[in-house]
């Protein structure tokens, strides 16, 4: 392995963990906004959903598919295992959970939140479900 291929995988490995702790603190908060009753509070959680997406998790998100890419351009071989195609399909529910993520955002923000505070709760579960997935392909690979 080259050096370069080296310090894409760290950089990414880095944007992997912030990416994760955002998605796994983001619906955490939705679970409190959705049971806080005051106004102060739930303009609070308003705040912090806001700046925890757009400052640490869509960027997380960006550097993570970036150094993703350059990974799998650096050493394309890589796609020629059935647990890259695997992981690479827990990546794309990990973005749609994300994007999704944006909607209760915008949602949240409007004082329409769809969705009780169980089911927050339950969503909050799913990207540790993803996490473990992905990391079991990507360790042991399978196949």
């Amino acid at each position: 392995m080259s050096t370069i291929y080296l310090w894409v995988k760290a950089f990414h490995i880095i944007a992997v963990v912030t990416w994760f702790a955002a998605l796994f603190y983001l619906p955490r908060l939705f679970v409190y906004h959705q049971s806080t009753t005051d106004t102060a509070g739930r303009e609070r959680f308003k705040v912090m959903e806001d700046k925890l997406y757009r400052i640490i998790m869509r960027p997380s998100m960006i550097a993570a598919l970036t150094f993703g890419i350059a990974m799998l351009a650096l050493s394309p071989s890589m796609l020629a295992a059935p647990w890259m195609w695997l992981k690479l399909l827990g990546v794309v529910a990990l973005l749609g959970y994300h994007h999704y993520c944006a909607r209760l955002v915008r949602a949240f923000a409007a004082d329409a939140s769809p969705h009780s505070e169980r089911f927050y709760r339950v969503f909050n579960e799913a990207p540790a479900l993803l996490l473990i997935g992905i990391v079991i392909l990507v360790v042991v690979k399978p196949f």
